[in-house]
């Protein structure tokens, strides 16, 4: 009989338990949610990432590995996809590459600087790059491979001969 008598308060106490969790843990959840840039279509290889093909999705606050994956929309935008892209998956860091403007096989201007002296000329790119890589080129007048930095505006820079 006092078994009976003591599951009453019992059940009351745990809907007042369910009640105030409820009540602190709905803005507590909706605090502790991670929002990651995720693509809204199927993104292929070799695309550019506009803003428009990415979107914001609500992900668990506490995902494994998520520090390898991109956290803001600036961070893909105006980048190509390496692999394929599934809509509303996360895009990892290492998915996405910076638009290449010399490549490989393309006649690139070339510009020597040596203190003073400042000679340009041409030579044909035996690599793929983007502003700041380290490429391999080779000279047309003289057929030498030589190795310079690709400057913004795409031709590409040896410093020091």
């Amino acid at each position: 009989m006092a078994l009976i008598r003591v599951i009453p308060a019992l059940m009351r106490g745990i809907a007042a338990l369910a009640l105030v969790a409820s009540l602190t843990g709905g803005s507590a959840a909706a605090e502790d949610v991670a929002r990651f840039p995720v693509p809204a279509t199927t993104i292929y290889p070799g695309d550019l990432i506009n803003d428009e093909l990415i979107i914001e999705r609500a992900f668990a606050p506490n995902i494994p590995g998520a520090a390898a994956f991109i956290s803001e929309r600036p961070m893909a935008v105006g980048r190509i996809a390496r692999r394929t892209l599934l809509p509303g998956q996360m895009i990892p860091i290492n998915a996405l590459e910076e638009q290449k403007i010399v490549t490989r096989g393309n006649v690139v201007k070339v510009i020597i600087e040596d203190g003073a002296l400042s000679i340009v000329t041409y030579g044909s790119s035996l690599q793929s790059g983007s502003p700041g890589a380290l490429i391999q080129l080779r000279n047309l007048d003289t057929g030498v491979t030589i190795r310079g930095i690709i400057q913004p505006d795409g031709s590409v820079r040896i410093q020091n001969g």
